[in-house]
């Protein structure tokens, strides 16, 4: 089973996520402190990280840049998720997730992001949905 680490600070919206991944398969660790995430990647060795862009006193962007550019977790798929970041400010970062979803997002898409990132498929561009 595919293991996910879904960070966000809004627990409805962990809830909701969890929930989602659950019903599609997946083993969830649900993260609402985006601190602890070096951590929690040490304990639970996620198959994907899907992050929140804003994260209360973090940025998710700068989480992504760290996350790729450390040498145990630069190969971790990540899917940034946001409400207030379009996908142009999310292209332009210096350490670009794998993908890029907008909420409110529908459980179809999502899942297929998903499937697409834990299964190693080549996402040639961002989809937006």
């Amino acid at each position: 089973m595919k293991k996910i680490l879904v960070v966000d600070d809004d627990d409805e919206v962990l809830e909701t996520i969890q929930l989602i991944l659950e019903i599609g398969g997946y083993e969830v660790e649900p993260l609402n402190d985006a601190e602890l995430v070096f951590d929690r990647i040490d304990e639970f060795k996620p198959d994907l990280i899907l992050l929140d862009v804003v994260l209360g006193r973090i940025d998710g962007r700068v989480i992504c840049s760290q996350l790729k550019s450390h040498e145990d977790t630069k190969y971790i798929p990540i899917l940034m998720m946001s409400g207030l970041y379009d996908l142009k400010e999310v292209q332009e970062m210096e350490c670009a997730p794998d993908d890029f979803m907008s909420k409110p997002f529908k459980m179809d898409v999502l899942l297929e992001k998903i499937e697409k990132l834990v299964n190693k498929k080549i996402i040639s561009r961002y989809d937006i949905n």
